[in-house]
């Protein structure tokens, strides 16, 4: 049915703009802002896009609904269908206390899609997972990649199913009673699609590592800003999403007094109070700054929480024995103590990795580590090898379950990256699907260039364009089913089971948290109140210097005949409840 449609595109840099519907141009008119306005009788599903000055291309929406057949292609009109909700009494869930898991739609499943991968929901509800974090979703070019390389923001990648799989994916989510995170890049746009530079002064003269840098702060900057935040509420309010991930915002270069994380913090605790459930912000930095998740009463920009790799870091190098990279400060116990102590190892202390003095302590009397997510796999940290191998790949499954046990017995708000839980060994590797040969072969020369340059053969290095690499990244879901994955899985549960079980396991203060360790015989104990979290990172059996009755372990322990001690296998951990000892 063809009804009265309004069309508008923020635009002030072409002189002239043409709406593109259906074949046919429809004059459009300019107001004193820059954006041009068009009332066109347009039926659903209509194609649509915007013709600049006398260059005939038609370019699709900036804020684009649906791009069926590509980021180059026009935009198609499109709503979500509101009875296709089942979620009306879904009142959100809170991040502290909660499991996250971050999943990437594509490689999740066999299939690659939002239906496919609500097919395996059952799994993540039976493992105790809160929170499903899905890496970005939104238009990229090609139809395979990681999803960093956005530029059509508002839209959802269509191989995966586009907004209406979205909109399902998320109901599946709400009806087990789990939300869902979505990771978002607002730092960067793609190389290739990317049109915004044409519309207006949406970049700015800087660039990032990876890609065009918004215009946050110069002129014309208001209605870019304003672009990021009403994506950013487009995902809460509209797909019903609980919580978004930002993607690296230390890449945000913003000199206004207001900066565009607090300005959004804003926006969506108005947005909360409005759909009366809570809706999260966690910031993915390297800065080690508490600011991002300081109340912003207090002088900060009042985001929810942060991710924290100084935690991965240290777990990671010290169960493992690397040290290259930056992980050249980790990997004695000393430090993996101290970071457990104080949410970030550098705060205020020298990084030989960066070369300077980095980080800020936090203030453990006013910042849960709640506000801290901790892990021990990411896409990043996996997919960033040379290689994508997993810990599953060179790790015993002894060391997998210590790591595991780290994480989900520490203060910070644990996450899981998928197939963790059950030691999975098929690699997570970078790969993209750039249609243009040049990009094409700059993507593939440039991730063997960096890591022949750390000593890596050539010849080892997958090739992103190469669709092998990206089909050997997906998920065998048959492997959870075989020893000794399965026990990994049951362990995993088992340790978020007694996350929810114990009080103990959820205390968000740093201050209750105490931490013992002997760094010539490997162990670690976490002291949670009267909860003992017993690990022994070395392969031999050892004394550990604590008592408490076992509730659960890798290995089964044996205990002193006073009750003082505990013998910790190698590569094993035991959680202890001491009940009434000091």
């Amino acid at each position: 049915m063809t009804t009265a449609r309004h069309f508008d595109v923020w635009a002030p840099s072409p002189r002239r703009v043409r709406l593109h519907l259906d074949g046919t141009l429809h004059p459009m008119t300019r107001d004193a802002e820059g954006w041009w306005h068009a009332d066109v009788d347009a039926p659903p599903g209509a194609r649509y896009g915007y013709v600049l000055d006398d260059d005939p291309a038609v370019l699709p929406d900036p804020r684009s609904p649906r791009q069926p057949e590509g980021v180059h292609a026009p935009s198609t009109l499109h709503t979500l269908d509101a009875d296709g909700w089942t979620d009306s009494g879904w009142t959100g869930r809170q991040l502290a206390g909660s499991v996250v898991y971050e999943l990437h739609v594509g490689t999740f499943t066999v299939e690659g899609t939002f239906d496919a991968a609500a097919a395996r929901l059952d799994h993540l509800a039976d493992l105790g997972v809160g929170f499903v974090e899905l890496m970005p979703v939104n238009g990229f070019n090609g139809e395979l990649g990681w999803g960093y390389d956005g530029v059509l923001w508002y839209t959802v990648h269509e191989p995966y199913g586009g907004p209406d799989g979205l909109q399902r994916f998320v109901d599946a989510c709400h009806r087990r009673g789990m939300g869902v995170i979505l990771d978002v890049v607002y730092n960067h746009l793609g190389p290739s699609g990317n049109h915004l530079h044409r519309f207006g002064p949406y970049l700015s003269p800087s660039r990032t590592a990876w890609g065009d840098a918004l215009n946050l702060d110069g002129p014309g900057s208001g209605p870019v800003r304003r672009f990021i935040v009403d994506n950013a509420l487009r995902w809460l309010r509209d797909f019903h999403v609980d919580g978004l991930r930002l993607d690296a915002v230390h890449a945000l270069t913003d000199r206004t007094a207001t900066h565009l994380l607090e300005e959004l913090a804003v926006e969506t605790e108005a947005l909360s109070a409005h759909l009366r459930r809570p809706l999260t912000l966690i910031a993915e930095s390297d800065l080690n700054d508490p600011t991002l998740i300081t109340p912003r009463s207090a002088g900060g920009y009042g985001l929810h929480a942060q991710w924290d790799d100084d935690v991965h870091h240290a777990v990671h190098a010290a169960v493992s024995g690397e040290r290259q990279g930056y992980y050249g400060d980790f990997g004695s116990l000393q430090c993996l103590a101290t970071t457990l102590r104080q949410g970030f190892f550098h705060a205020g202390t020298f990084s030989s990795f960066r070369g300077r003095t980095h980080g800020r302590p936090l203030d453990l009397r006013r910042t849960p580590a709640s506000a801290l997510l901790a892990y021990t796999c990411t896409h990043d940290q996996i997919g960033n090898r040379a290689t994508g191998d997993r810990p599953g790949e060179y790790l015993t499954f002894g060391q997998l379950a210590i790591k595991a046990a780290l994480v989900l017995c520490s203060p910070y708000t644990p996450m899981l990256f998928m197939g963790e839980e059950w030691g999975a060994r098929t690699p997570f590797r970078y790969f993209s699907s750039h249609p243009e040969p040049d990009l094409a072969a700059a993507t593939a020369a440039g991730r063997i260039a960096e890591f022949t340059a750390h000593g890596w053969p050539a010849t080892e290095i997958p090739d992103p364009q190469d669709p092998r690499t990206f089909e050997r990244s997906k998920l065998d879901w048959a492997e959870r089913t075989t020893p000794p994955h399965a026990r990994l899985l049951q362990t995993y549960r088992d340790l978020v089971s007694l996350r929810a079980e114990r009080a103990e396991l959820t205390d968000p203060w740093l201050e209750h948290l105490s931490v013992e360790y002997d760094e010539d015989t490997r162990w670690i104990v976490l002291h949670r109140n009267t909860i003992r979290v017993a690990c022994n990172l070395g392969p031999d059996p050892v004394t550990v210097p604590v008592g408490g009755t076992p509730l659960l372990w890798w290995d089964p322990p044996t205990q002193d005949p006073t009750g003082a001690a505990t013998v910790v296998p190698g590569h094993s951990f035991v959680v202890l409840d001491a009940g009434g000892r000091a």
